[in-house]
């Protein structure tokens, strides 16, 4: 893994469990632990801006109590199925 690379992962974990809810704290963090390592650096970049977004909003997206932008859809099934999975 080149240090850029590292660097980013570690940014992106920290950013993700120091979310402004706990829900999401939870969700983002087991993640970002396990997860952040199997997306594509175009799924890394997505999940950075996808980590821009309010965490209210986030949290109706990922308890699909709402439907989410289309641009994040597949990536928030990647972290719905990853939390699912390792319940």
């Amino acid at each position: 893994m080149n240090e850029i690379l590292e660097l980013m992962l570690k940014r992106l974990k920290i950013k993700s469990c120091r979310r402004g809810i706990k829900e999401m704290d939870l969700i983002l963090g087991n993640f970002s632990n396990l997860g952040l390592q199997n997306l594509s650096s175009v799924e890394l970049k997505l999940y950075d801006q996808l980590l821009d977004e309010n965490d209210h909003d986030l949290y109706i997206w990922c308890s699909q109590q709402q439907q989410s932008p289309d641009i994040y859809k597949a990536l928030l099934s990647k972290i719905m199925g990853f939390k699912l999975s390792s319940s």
